[in-house]
């Protein structure tokens, strides 16, 4: 296949990128607002091009409300609602599933004019293809979980809300990965064998305690043992395993947000020694500020999430939670591909400059 394009870097492309990582950042948060606000099954049809399309007037917005008073939510939880207060969940529902269709279209069409024109690296081709391919997965996956609170239940299955978060962060860290790659600063100072190592197994682990938090918010668990540092006056909380132990740590409140709790306490202690290290052995200043960044946000990530424990897990506190985690794998990835890229750099440097 001919090179799509000569230079290596393309800094619209980069910007493109990043602005969709903007969106997908704004759509997490939304996404968290509308589980926390319960509004997530106020749409009980999928409809990815028609739906785009709020009730119009009242007629449209009788039938809706009707749809959704035959869901176990409705009969359960809310029932004698008025129709004035399904709006209010409607439309939480509604702009998070219209933000969705908007990053599609913000994805496609810019990759689609690059593409013509002629203007994307080569080397990126695969990589955006591939998260094109992604954000319509997810979208699938949208509609799975919602599905799996329509009948049977009266919310999401937690394991499905923790899969749809997944895939998200996974898109999320996969574009701004690939925007820092079209931007392709070239050399940097290399930091000593190990370190690369070190920063992916950072990001691994803020993702794995964010995959804990979805467990946790899918099966309302923040509202559940607020005092800290134990729960209900116990380390752990009695745990019902009755269903054998791996649907425990799916579905029972105490396990996951002790499982939580164990993971912050993981990652805050794997921070702090990643940022004590960087500085005791005068690493680069990109290993270090980058350590700095991550060993703070994830402080304060940690302090924010015990002050919304403690408060039963407001809308607010939330949500700001939530973006704390996004702002705590944000730089753990830059952080990662910093590191990744002076390694793979001056490896690729020193073996051109042996004539090998």
């Amino acid at each position: 296949m001919s090179r799509l394009f000569q230079a290596r870097s393309s800094r619209p492309v980069a910007i493109w990128l990043f602005a969709v990582a903007a969106l997908v950042f704004l759509m997490v948060v939304i996404g968290g607002a509308t589980r926390l606000t319960d509004s997530g099954l106020s749409i009980t049809e999928w409809k990815p091009v028609t739906g785009a399309l709020p009730p119009l007037n009242e007629k449209e917005w009788a039938e809706e409300f009707a749809r959704y008073r035959q869901i176990p939510e409705y009969g359960q939880v809310n029932r004698g609602m008025t129709l004035e207060a399904f709006k209010g969940i409607y439309w939480w529902e509604w702009i998070h599933r219209q933000l969705g269709r908007l990053i599609g279209l913000a994805f496609a069409l810019p990759f689609a004019w690059f593409l013509i024109r002629k203007e994307l690296p080569q080397r990126l081709l695969i990589p955006c293809a591939s998260l094109l391919a992604l954000g319509a997965l997810q979208g699938a996956i949208g509609w799975w979980m919602v599905s799996s609170g329509l009948s049977g239940r009266i919310d999401v299955a937690p394991e499905r809300l923790t899969i749809h978060l997944g895939l998200a962060l996974i898109i999320y860290v996969c574009l701004i990965w690939t925007a820092l790659e079209a931007l392709d600063e070239g050399d940097r100072t290399r930091p000593p064998k190990g370190w690369t190592a070190a920063s992916f197994g950072l990001v691994g682990l803020v993702y794995l305690q964010a995959l804990l938090g979805g467990l946790v918010a899918g099966n309302r668990a923040g509202k559940l043992y607020t005092d800290w540092p134990m729960m209900n006056g116990d380390i752990l909380a009695p745990v019902d395993d009755s269903r054998g132990l791996f649907h425990a740590l799916l579905h029972d409140p105490a396990l996951v947000q002790f499982n939580h709790r164990i993971g912050a306490y993981a990652l805050l202690t794997a921070a702090s020694l990643y940022a004590f290290r960087a500085f005791q052995a005068r690493m680069p200043d990109t290993v270090r500020i980058g350590a700095a960044a991550i060993a703070g946000v994830v402080w304060v990530q940690a302090l924010i999430g015990v002050a919304t424990l403690m408060n039963a897990t407001p809308v607010w506190l939330g949500v700001t939670h939530q973006i704390g985690a996004l702002l705590v794998l944000s730089v753990a990835a830059w952080t990662a591909w910093r590191i990744r890229n002076s390694e793979e750099r001056l490896f690729s440097s020193g073996i051109r400059s042996r004539g090998l």
